[in-house]
């Protein structure tokens, strides 16, 4: 199991949640526990940017300060994606990104991590078909709007408001996937003592798990990236359930 990271992801880039300081490191401690090897990642390119956003949306955040931050956080993206075809992988970057449409963004996004990452594969013909599993607390709007109308691509976005019927809903959309690789758009904020208020550390592992267990039997590739999560006390350790969950381990003894 592979995990990519960047130090500069510890900088405090903007005054949002998903910038704020000391959460990442709830992250990088529990993860640290686990015998993962670590790969540093590294930017996407203005030409991997253009393939889902316009030059005019890539120049606005230019302007804002934050193409730095927000491209090495795709190129995290990217690394983890090409990794994942060989072996489950998980990407602990920042900002996060399926807010991010071709040419507006919103809700502490800039670049679309996923849909970078995706079409960085398709390009280079790496895979034809995709299945993204979107579990953040809030619609992955941006996603839909640059990959939902792409050939060959499913992107689910679970909505049950009882959780064992969420999970049942997961377990049923990747029941009917036949992809090159499973993407995952992991954000914790539906967490129990998050701001959404419905998951446990298990569900997350579950999903971690039903989404392993689905490449195993499709035989294709599998990784996730970080998107929300703002309860740094309970962050690190759904992260680290559902990284475990991935890649194929038994529940970590919390």
């Amino acid at each position: 199991m592979k995990i990519v990271y960047h130090p500069d992801f510890l900088q405090v880039y903007t005054r949002d949640p998903a910038a704020a300081p000391g959460r990442l490191e709830p992250i990088l401690e529990e993860l640290s526990k686990e015998d993962f090897e670590i790969i540093e990642a590294y930017p996407a390119g203005w030409d991997d940017l253009l393939r889902v956003h316009t030059e005019r949306h890539i120049q606005s955040v230019v302007h804002h300060g934050l193409y730095n931050i927000a491209a090495l956080a795709a190129g995290g993206a990217m690394i983890a994606a090409e990794t994942g075809l060989k072996e489950p992988c998980f990407a602990v970057i920042r900002p996060p990104g399926h807010h991010a449409s071709s040419d507006s963004a919103w809700g502490f996004c800039f670049f679309n991590n996923m849909a970078v990452a995706i079409e960085y594969l398709r390009s280079s013909r790496k895979i034809s078909s995709a299945f993204i599993l979107d579990f953040d607390l809030h619609y992955g709007d941006g996603t839909v709007n640059i990959l939902g109308n792409r050939e060959n691509i499913t992107i689910f976005n679970p909505e049950a408001t009882d959780r064992r019927k969420y999970i049942a809903s997961v377990e049923e959309a990747l029941s009917n996937a036949l992809p090159d690789i499973i993407g995952v758009s992991a954000g914790f904020d539906n967490h129990v003592d998050d701001w959404g208020g419905l998951l446990t550390t298990e569900d997350y592992y579950t999903m971690g798990k039903l989404v392993f267990e689905r490449s195993r039997e499709v035989g294709c590739g599998c990784f996730g990236i970080l998107e929300g999560g703002y309860n740094h006390q309970v962050l690190g350790k759904n992260v680290r359930a559902f990284v475990r969950g991935l890649g194929g381990l038994p529940p970590a003894s919390m």
